[in-house]
């Protein structure tokens, strides 16, 4: 029976060490020790709100790794995941008396900062807090890579097919606020599987004038009362699917994309596809393979086009998750706390751990469900304190087996 649970503990440590380093992924690109203050507008980082300095929600406010840790510990501090272009706002003018131990002295305001209802502890198009305790719904929550707010998979507009192969998701009000993305979406987007039978027909949106777009809308273009070829439609449709369909991969495959500069093109590809006349359903959220930035036009037109959308930052390949993450891998602020924990052990030592993985997932769970029992979300400190315990432990029975 011994040896049983032995070989469980060992596949349960092999199986989620990788899902153990993605959910701290999030933190090891940010320096949890100095204010990010001082570095201006972060390209992307972690953010925090902090309900019991700034709970009023016309005057939001986020805070960095840093500070949650230093400046807020105990207090009511929920993770918002990461934000771009983000400033630390921690003791300015929105915290009343309240300083910032790290850097006192900071402007009023960062005039920069882009908020929206997450920083009040509200997601979605329901606007709903996370975790509701009202929704008997178990759904998980997807954040789109424009807007950066998180929605439930029931409110994306469309039927998810295993998401875990895909990297990012724009949802449908920002696909309309840049609607020459619904081009790009026909040819190397995810194939939509709509729960709405009747989608809504809306112009295509060019990067020149209505002459150019008049004469490169392409033999799909068609008003209300045509119907369109079907057979050519679909075999149009599969052909695109098959170049751009997205498999599971490895994370140096995918990471290994993110160096590989947009080509840069004296023509506009996206005037080529347009012409091609494939067209998808204007309505639900998008899902990405990977690298698909790299597939944008980066021609002059579009570039302005980018810019009057706001959304430049979708021509910069390490504007992504996966290129955070990596920055964090190749360049941490401190050891990975994971890594600290095994890898300076000698394989005995690993073995001790792994032995006791089940003690150690029946004490975060316990810590989880006593902070879930009160509203909180577990801090980057909560959980650095987790390993820090699993080091005493080792070091204990270390020292008692020398003894």
């Amino acid at each position: 029976m011994e040896s049983n649970n032995t070989d469980s503990d060992v596949e349960y440590f092999l199986a989620n060490r990788e899902e153990l380093e993605g959910a701290l992924s999030v933190l090891i690109g940010s320096d949890g020790n100095n204010c990010s203050y001082s570095r201006g507008y972060v390209k992307r980082q972690a953010v925090f709100a902090c309900n019991t300095c700034t709970p009023n929600a016309e005057e939001p406010a986020g805070v960095c790794l840093a500070c949650a840790n230093n400046c807020h510990d105990g207090h009511d501090v929920f993770e918002l995941y990461t934000k771009r272009n983000f400033r630390c706002d921690c003791g300015n003018g929105k915290f009343g008396e309240f300083q910032c131990q790290l850097i006192p002295s900071k402007d009023e305001e960062n005039v920069k900062n882009l908020y929206n209802h997450n920083f009040n502890g509200c997601y979605c198009t329901c606007d709903r807090p996370y975790p509701d305790t009202d929704d008997q719904v178990n759904d998980e929550m997807i954040q789109c890579v424009i807007c950066e707010d998180w929605f439930h998979s029931r409110h994306l507009g469309c039927t998810l097919t295993e998401p875990e192969e895909l990297e990012e998701m724009v949802c449908e009000a920002c696909m309309n606020k840049a609607p020459f993305l619904w081009t790009y979406a026909a040819h190397f987007a995810v194939p939509p599987v709509v729960n709405t039978s009747q989608p809504e027909e809306q112009g295509e949106v060019d990067v020149e004038d209505s002459k150019d777009k008049e004469e490169t809308s392409g033999p799909s273009h068609r008003n209300g009362n045509e119907e369109p070829s079907t057979s050519t439609e679909q075999k149009k449709q599969e052909e695109a699917v098959n170049r751009s369909s997205p498999c599971k991969r490895t994370h140096e495959e995918m990471t290994g994309d993110l160096v590989k500069p947009n080509k840069v093109s004296v023509e506009c590809r996206l005037k080529e596809l347009q012409v091609q006349g494939l067209e998808r359903p204007k309505e639900g959220a998008v899902f990405w393979p990977y690298s698909w930035r790299s597939k944008l036009c980066t021609c002059i037109s579009c570039k302005r086009a980018y810019v009057a959308a706001q959304v430049p930052f979708l021509m910069d390949q390490s504007d992504t998750i996966l290129a955070y993450e990596k920055r964090g891998f190749d360049e941490p602020f401190g050891l990975h706390p994971l890594m600290a924990l095994t890898d300076s052990m000698s394989c005995t030592q690993q073995l001790e751990v792994i032995y006791g993985v089940n003690e150690v997932k029946t004490a975060i769970l316990s810590v989880v469900e006593q902070y879930a029992a009160k509203g909180k979300t577990v801090s980057a400190e909560v959980v650095r304190r987790c390993f820090d315990e699993l080091q005493d432990i080792k070091r204990r029975r270390t020292n008692a087996g020398n003894q």
